[in-house]
């Protein structure tokens, strides 16, 4: 059924995909509840968000709030000596929108922006919901815990970062064309990306910005790839698809197809019969969605190793393969290629990680926030 009411949602956070993306779903949820509801998403300067949700048909707000640079360049240094001064202006800027806009409630979902926003809104008595995409609980949401109403989690066992009481195993929020594929949807998928059906299909994706280690795994690939009956669909990123392109084209006629950003990803995924990937929270939830097989990588530049929690989530439930990003080189793709004709072992990791999915988050978590 659907709310009708004077509700006004700002959503807050934000720098990566893995934040983004939840956040819109969300958004979209709350839409189809409530197609009145005002929404207004704040994020920061300069960060993914200020494009990607716009694209997405809605109004964002910026915050010119930073994050810490752990290097120890000149600039490095400089930015970090102006990040009191980003505080304290994004702190008033956060005041304004809250003034202008007048929510009746907002969400966090991680990211620099979420902290100053939220921060206003607990002062100005404005309830609010933390929705937390990592088995290992960011800073930004440790710190609003105390204020939040509800924090909306992923992963069982986060009473070690919040107060048990407020905790809502909810799943993350993924795009609602993410599920299981049928035969109809694999055959579109093959001929949107032009490839062979008699070919296996990896899918390797670095998520939305790409991953160095995983594009220079396929690159060093290439001289090999016309020895099996396997075909690659990469997503390399905006940093890697120049370097993949000139790649590629050394190797004439190999089955190896680089893109800098898929935005079919329910094709992606239709198409692929083994994804190597990230583990970002955002990219298991829909894996664990459409029931893929996967290898999954964790990044080693994230806070606090939260990737490599996360993909032991699943290596527990013997939902997924692990290969650490220094050994991915030397080991990734050969796994995959012995992986990819095991029929058994596909269909085990397959079944096994769709019996995690939890696909209707979205829609909970927008109710949560229209009783507020």
């Amino acid at each position: 059924m659907k709310r009708q009411g004077n509700h006004k949602i700002i959503i807050s956070g934000g720098g990566t995909g893995g934040h983004i993306f939840p956040a819109i779903s969300i958004a979209n949820a709350i839409r189809m509840k409530d197609p009145g509801a005002g929404i207004l998403f704040v994020g920061a300067l300069g960060r993914m968000e200020m494009e990607k949700v716009p694209e997405a048909g809605y109004k964002i707000a910026g915050l010119p709030i930073a994050g810490l640079h752990r290097n120890f360049s000149w600039q490095g240094i400089k930015a970090n000596l102006m990040l009191p001064f980003r505080l304290v202006k994004s702190v008033t800027e956060a005041g304004r929108i809250i003034r202008d806009f007048h929510p009746t409630a907002a969400v966090g979902v991680g990211g620099y922006a979420s902290g100053p926003l939220l921060w206003v809104a607990r002062k100005k008595g404005i309830p609010y919901i933390l929705q937390e995409q990592n088995s290992y609980a960011g800073k930004t949401n440790k710190m609003l815990a105390a204020g939040a109403v509800h924090i909306c989690v992923a992963y069982p066992g986060m009473e070690k970062f919040f107060p048990a009481s407020k905790i809502v195993l909810t799943g993350n929020p993924i795009r609602n064309d993410i599920s299981p594929a049928s035969k109809e949807a694999k055959q579109e998928a093959l001929t949107h990306f032009g490839l062979d059906p008699y070919k296996k299909t990896i899918f390797v994706t670095g998520g939305s910005l790409g991953a160095g280690t995983l594009n220079r795994c396929v690159r060093e690939y290439l001289p090999r790839s016309g020895n099996y009956q396997v075909q690659i669909l990469w997503q390399c990123g905006k940093n890697g698809i120049l370097t993949a392109k000139d790649a590629v084209e050394a190797y004439p006629g190999i089955p190896v197809h680089p893109h800098e950003f898929i935005r079919r990803m329910d094709l992606a995924y239709a198409v692929a019969d083994l994804v190597i990937s990230r583990a970002g929270a955002g990219s298991i939830s829909e894996l664990s969605a459409a029931g893929k097989a996967c290898i999954f990588v964790p990044s080693p530049n994230v806070a606090e190793d939260h990737q490599s929690h996360n993909a032991m989530a699943l290596v527990r439930e013997n939902a997924g393969c692990l290969v650490p990003d220094k050994e991915a080189p030397a080991i990734l793709m050969n796994k995959a290629i012995e992986l990819i004709f095991n029929a058994k072992e596909l269909d085990t990791l397959s079944e096994n990680i769709l019996k995690l999915s939890r696909p209707h988050a979205a829609a909970q978590i927008a109710s949560m926030i229209l009783e507020l």
